[in-house]
């Protein structure tokens, strides 16, 4: 049975486009289908894939979005892109900036998504979604779409300050259109444990929400590997295999199919 994870935060720089691109390529490497969903009109997951121009894609979400609304027949595989390591993408640009506006007034307007992903779900064992930087109408659907969600955070002051609101987003879009919805974990992303800093906001998220929605026990640590790769347009495992960074990925694909 295929299990869709959103990975949300609706603080930008958490690393949400690197998780997903490593945890898809991780699961990969374990032997499941994956697609890679960027519901993120930057780009940034499509980007890290090696599709430097995302503005120059034909066929993205929007697109997929538009046909949905609109009634139009597609063939399951409209728009994905296949990546030499073995997932599957379905691209974003800036087009998909226009999508809130465009479903503003529609009925269903925060089930589009879900829509889509009831046609795709057969084919893969893992759907993996990249949300964008807010909590607005893309990321409702995303939410909406999902069975799981996990919630990068940096060991920061500033990126946890939104974490009670997006706590509450997600309890809302279970409440009103997707009873099922789960949250994974909070994955302690970019992190630096050599610092008392990192130490103490660890300590804060186990302390305020480790009891609630749970803390992931895996954590990936902070690497300029991580970004290097993404430049390259692979993923740390075909960029930097033995690096400690690359094994807590693997630790997080493990931990991930356990659950």
């Amino acid at each position: 049975m295929c299990k869709v994870i959103s990975v949300s935060n609706q603080k930008g720089g958490v690393g949400k486009s690197a998780v997903v691109e490593n945890l898809g390529v991780g699961l990969v490497r374990a032997g499941k289908k994956v697609l890679l969903i960027d519901a993120d009109p930057q780009g940034s997951l499509t980007i890290s894939l090696g599709y430097k121009e995302p503005n120059d894609i034909s066929i993205t979400l929007a697109t997929i979005m538009m046909c949905i609304v609109n009634e139009e027949d597609f063939p399951a595989d409209y728009g994905i892109l296949h990546h030499e390591e073995g997932v599957d993408l379905l691209p974003a640009n800036i087009e998909l900036s226009g999508m809130e506006i465009s479903l503003g007034n529609m009925v269903s307007r925060e089930m589009i998504l879900r829509d889509y992903i009831d046609r795709v779900r057969d084919t893969y064992d893992y759907i993996l979604i990249d949300c964008m930087p807010s909590l607005g109408v893309m990321t409702i659907n995303a939410l909406a779409a999902a069975d799981r969600v996990i919630i990068p955070v940096q060991a920061a002051y500033l990126p946890l300050k939104g974490l009670q609101q997006l706590i509450h987003t997600v309890n809302v879009v279970r409440k009103r259109l997707n009873k099922n919805l789960v949250i994974e974990g909070i994955l302690i992303n970019m992190v630096d444990y050599r610092t008392n800093y990192a130490k103490d906001i660890t300590q804060m998220l186990q302390e305020n929400y480790g009891g609630t929605i749970g803390i992931l026990d895996t954590y990936i640590p902070f690497s300029v590997k991580v970004a290097e790769a993404s430049a390259c347009g692979v993923s740390i495992y075909r960029y930097a295999q033995r690096s400690k960074v690359a094994g807590c990925f693997e630790t997080l694909t493990k931990e991930v199919m356990s659950r």
